[in-house]
């Protein structure tokens, strides 16, 4: 088994690699600012040329980008490459319905294969193995990032994606999976349902680790995950914005490793915006130093991490961040998908029927998260007749999972039902234990 994809590169002397994104980040600033009239804008209303930047120091010069941004330049006002170069898209859910859009030269599908081939191997992932991508396909980037990743490495890719379990156990048995990657909810629910049929994973499947990612989760449910069915949980991170799944942890579960020749990385107060040493708690920050299509400089992811700069136990010497402690936002994650109470707003204000005040009970019913909108109907709906109410239901259902790719529960209530509040409303509640 190798234990690097490519040990001259994720061994390198860190003084090295400083030079090497240094030299990046030089060619990156040159590059948006001539490329992208976004980048030229905002570099010019900051009162900043692109010779200005000529040390890794300098980076703090340079203004943040944010989600913002990508939404309201839609769909690709901050491509620095003409359509003819983009070989793909991808696309996450945005606030108001419109998505995220990202797209993709050959080059940065690449890259972004590169990274996960270094992440994969770094947790003993081969020729030998068999990696079950659970992941969702499609315009959502975790099924094809681990995809590419997987048969890159030389192993053999089964593209399951979410859902219909039992056949995707059937196939782990069939076909002797040795990975699998998915969410850990979904895979807890797997596990149920391997217990129903009367079979566990080390005696019945091959399994020997799990890549799980795109929602939180703790140490603890780790602890569960290897405890329950006999195999290593490794966490793995990236969004959609950056490229997908780029990284995870190696075997000695110790942060997940960021691959500093393709990636710089920053932890900032989120309330100051000043960086911070390693080892304090901050928001973190990434700027993409080989991306083409849609190179990103200071893009504030708005997960709270720590970073740890020493190299690790396993040889690498690039960055770590340690799990992810929160959000500086209100986003929250369901199955994998993100969710905006403001995406939820938006769509009941479209619907008459419903009033303005409205509440996201998220609970963990089994091993799967579940998604309850409950709403105050109007006073005249709300004596209407039971069968009114059920057709305004499905109405609000329907409307709910066009926007937000996600089938919620709608519970309609009754004027006055949701707690009001003189200051900011309680418009999440998270039941779930992760």
């Amino acid at each position: 088994m190798t234990d690097y994809w490519d040990p001259l590169i994720e061994r390198m002397p860190v003084d090295e690699l400083k030079k090497v994104q240094e030299e990046k980040l030089v060619q990156l600033v040159h590059y948006v600012y001539n490329h992208s009239i976004f980048y030229r804008k905002r570099f010019d209303k900051a009162g900043i040329s692109p010779d200005d930047i000529n040390s890794l120091a300098d980076i703090t010069r340079l203004p943040f980008t944010t989600k913002q941004d990508l939404r309201d330049t839609y769909p690709t006002g901050m491509f620095c490459v003409p359509k003819k170069m983009v070989v793909r898209y991808h696309a996450s859910s945005g606030t108001t319905g419109k998505p995220t859009v990202v797209g993709y030269t050959q080059n940065d599908i690449n890259e972004w294969t590169i990274s996960l081939a270094r992440a994969l191997t770094s947790i003993g992932i081969g020729r030998e193995d068999v990696v079950q991508v659970g992941y969702g396909y499609g315009l959502f980037t975790g099924g094809l990032g681990l995809h590419y990743g997987a048969e890159m490495v030389g192993a053999s890719a089964i593209p399951t994606s979410s859902g219909n379990t039992e056949r995707q156990i059937e196939l782990m048995q069939d076909l002797g999976s040795t990975v699998i990657a998915c969410t850990p909810s979904y895979f807890l629910h797997m596990s149920e349902v391997v217990n129903k049929l009367g079979i566990n994973f080390k005696d019945d499947t091959e399994l020997k680790c799990g890549v799980f990612g795109a929602e939180p989760w703790s140490q603890e449910m780790r602890q569960r995950i290897e405890k329950q069915t006999g195999i290593k949980a490794y966490d793995i991170f990236g969004t959609s914005e950056i490229s997908g799944p780029l990284f995870t942890e190696c075997t000695y579960q110790d942060g997940i490793h960021i691959w500093a020749d393709q990636f710089l990385i920053e932890v900032i107060d989120p309330k100051s915006g000043e960086q911070l040493p390693d080892g304090e708690r901050g928001e973190l920050v990434v700027t993409t130093l080989v991306k083409e299509a849609l190179p990103l400089i200071r893009y504030r992811i708005g997960d709270l991490t720590v970073i740890n700069s020493e190299p690790c136990k396993c040889g690498r010497t690039h960055p770590r961040i340690m799990r992810i402690l929160g959000r500086t936002d209100d986003m929250i994650i369901v199955r994998g998908i993100n969710v905006f109470p403001g995406q939820v707003e938006a769509v009941l204000l479209t619907i008459p029927e419903v009033a303005e005040h409205y509440q996201l009970i998220i609970d963990r019913k089994g091993e799967l998260d579940t998604l309850t909108v409950q709403v105050e109907v109007t006073k005249d709906v709300f004596s209407d007749k039971i069968s009114d109410l059920m057709r305004l239901e499905n109405k609000v259902g329907k409307s709910l999972k066009t926007v937000l790719n996600l089938s919620a529960k709608v519970e309609l209530v009754e004027p006055g039902t949701i707690p009001r509040s003189m200051g900011k409303a309680q418009r999440v509640i998270d039941k779930r234990k992760i």
